[in-house]
């Protein structure tokens, strides 16, 4: 078995991405408002910690990738578990960032059965951005929105089965996207992180072991 194999950087250059990460924390920081500097903190604190141990573990190709498959299928177990027996009903916002994982856990199902080469991972890891890019948007989306203080939440909109069947797909995307009063509730925290905190977290994770994999052989 081929042990995996990064680039050593000098403390130099170490120091100067510490300073360029602290600098952007600043201006997310900033950006996100007043009342979000912790959340974002937390949440890019979990994805360094998450990234990198799954970097550490990191198996062979195929092995990750039904390993990255059962991560997805258990986060959506997980999901109805809190949804059918703790009774947390998912908002369209949960429910989109359902689906990116779904489909992410799908594609680690694929790329494992197929065993492909590097080429072929790099194909898969190119979907896997695009799909687990989705999901970051929507998570940051209902992030913020839970950040927000009580009277600048958005009202309740219209549910996710309603719009489907009577508007366009943009248009429900557009709306799903801009989030509603029910996507700002936390219901669920764990480390002080909301459901959609941890689907973030997650998401970079995978995203980033999607291209790990392409050297592991």
């Amino acid at each position: 078995m081929s042990e995996a194999r990064y680039p050593s950087l000098a403390w130099p250059y170490v120091g100067l991405l510490l300073c360029a990460a602290l600098l952007g924390q600043e201006y997310m920081l900033q950006a996100a408002g007043a009342n979000a500097p912790l959340t974002v903190y937390r949440v890019a604190l979990m994805a360094v910690a998450l990234t990198s141990l799954a970097l550490i573990l990191l198996p062979p190709r195929r092995i990750a990738y039904f390993l990255a498959f059962g991560v997805c299928a258990g986060l959506i177990a997980y999901a109805l578990y809190l949804q059918y027996i703790e009774g947390l009903e998912p908002c369209p916002l949960c429910q989109f960032q359902r689906a990116c994982v779904i489909g992410m856990g799908l594609v680690f199902l694929v790329a494992g059965y197929h065993n492909p080469g590097r080429a072929g991972a790099t194909g898969y890891a190119i979907v896997q951005l695009l799909l687990g890019g989705a999901g970051v948007a929507f998570a940051t989306r209902q992030v913020w929105l839970q950040s927000l203080p009580k009277d600048q939440v958005p009202s309740c909109g219209m549910g996710l089965n309603y719009m489907l069947e009577n508007l366009p797909f943009t248009d429900v995307l557009r709306k799903v996207f801009e989030g509603s009063g029910e996507c700002a509730e936390k219901g669920w925290e764990f480390l002080h992180l909301s459901i959609a905190g941890w689907s973030l977290v997650f998401f970079v994770a995978m995203i980033v072991t999607a291209f790990a994999v392409i050297r592991r052989d």
